[in-house]
């Protein structure tokens, strides 16, 4: 595959209004409103499992999809970092505009110097470098249960401070570096995800409610470029609500990070691990660009867009420093990550985030976060869930 030298610029041209709407879209969840959220969140909840249940159901589906992610993709579990050195650059700053920035401390008792700590918000660039430190062969991976604190995001039903992943990764040849091969992987997750529900539906029946659509087995694919023909004057977020409820509740967009011909990326990405920039196909004479992409369903009890993973085929040398030249940040290169990945020291390889508490969430039919993980939330907020009959942990 090749890669295009040109940096495309991010003007748009087509009214201040409608460039307000689109740029506001990109940097991820954004900053809510509660007084939205009042209409946003269900009148009709009721809570399907008990408290007690959902815990019990929590880790039945936790166990299924760890030992069975491990054994579609041949992964092993191992131990991941809670908090790591800044000066390593192996932490993630989740999009390129820098607007998420992580919890940092120092420590190191007696120290001349103290370490300068930081919170992982993911430990995505941390996993790859962790395949050579485990001497993952090609073929070969790792699996984490991951814990971040994310400080910034605006928290609601379905965004939360304290986060939990299992972060996977997984060495790869040259050769899979392919739009074909990420389908095959992400046709495999689905697979897990689906049967863990499946799992969990064993287990209380009553999960099987004529309320609620079935779990698809489908899982459907779309580039964000033919997602943005679909519905061309929508936000970002408002193509996705449109498309899951119109074409395929669950739907894995490929190519999010590149700017598309609108002017604007799907959605900021961070530009030093998913490859966003790589050319693929050509269909109707245009150019796509990318090798990863976000899982999302269509969520029945909240009746929202519900984003349960992203993941991608990493960077190569070459597009690392086109990358970070489109966001900015070519200072990096000198950090000990990315100086892994110019050098050749670190493997190819793909890797990803599936979200547990979204996941848990999605599965057993849950309308918030808090329902199946313990975090802050604010008062105003359990307030709001309190007369919608939702109650969370705390």
């Amino acid at each position: 595959m090749k890669i295009r030298k040109q940096i495309p610029s991010f003007d748009e041209k087509r009214g201040e209004a409608f460039m307000l709407d689109k740029k506001a879209d990109l940097a991820g969840p954004g900053i809510g409103d509660y007084k939205k959220l009042v209409h946003d969140l269900p009148d009709d909840y009721q809570a399907i499992l008990t408290p007690m249940e959902r815990m019990r159901a929590v880790f039945a589906i936790k166990n299924y999809i760890e030992a069975n992610l491990c054994k579609e993709l041949n992964l092993q579990m191992v131990q991941v970092p809670l908090i790591v050195d800044k000066e390593s650059g192996v932490n993630d700053y989740l999009d390129r505009d820098g607007s998420r920035t992580p919890v940092e401390f120092p420590c190191g008792l007696g120290l001349q110097k103290p370490i300068c700590a930081q919170v992982v918000q993911a430990a995505t660039k941390w996993k790859r470098m962790a395949l050579a430190q485990f001497g993952c062969k090609i073929g070969e991976g790792i699996c984490t249960d991951m814990r971040a604190v994310r400080k910034d995001y605006f928290l609601d039903h379905d965004h939360s401070a304290y986060v939990d992943q299992w972060d996977w990764e997984r060495a790869i040849t040259k050769e899979e570096r392919t739009v074909d091969f990420l389908k095959d992987v992400v046709r495999k997750l689905w697979k897990v995800i689906r049967g863990a529900g499946l799992i969990a539906q064993e287990m209380y029946p009553q999960l099987k409610n004529s309320k609620y659509p079935p779990i698809p087995e489908e899982l459907k694919f779309l580039h964000a470029e033919e997602l943005l023909d679909m519905y061309p004057d929508l936000p970002r977020k408002q193509r996705e609500t449109r498309v899951i409820q119109e074409y395929a509740p669950a739907l894995f967009i490929i190519g999010i990070g590149w700017p598309l011909k609108d002017g604007y990326p799907h959605e900021m990405r961070a530009a030093d691990y998913d490859d966003w920039a790589t050319e693929t196909i050509v269909k109707n004479g245009e150019q796509y660009h990318g090798l990863n992409g976000d899982i999302l369903v269509w969520n029945p009890v909240t009746k929202r867009r519900h984003e349960l993973t992203s993941m991608g085929i990493r960077v190569t040398k070459d597009t690392l420093k086109i990358q970070l030249k489109m966001a900015g940040q070519e200072d990096f290169l000198k950090l000990p990550y990315h100086q892994s990945i110019i050098n050749d020291r670190i493997p190819l390889s793909i890797g990803g985030g599936i979200g547990q508490a979204r996941t848990f969430m999605y599965l057993l039919r849950a309308a918030h976060l808090g329902e199946v993980t313990v975090s802050v939330w604010p008062k105003e907020l359990k307030e709001i869930c309190a007369k919608k009959n939702i109650h969370v942990l705390d």
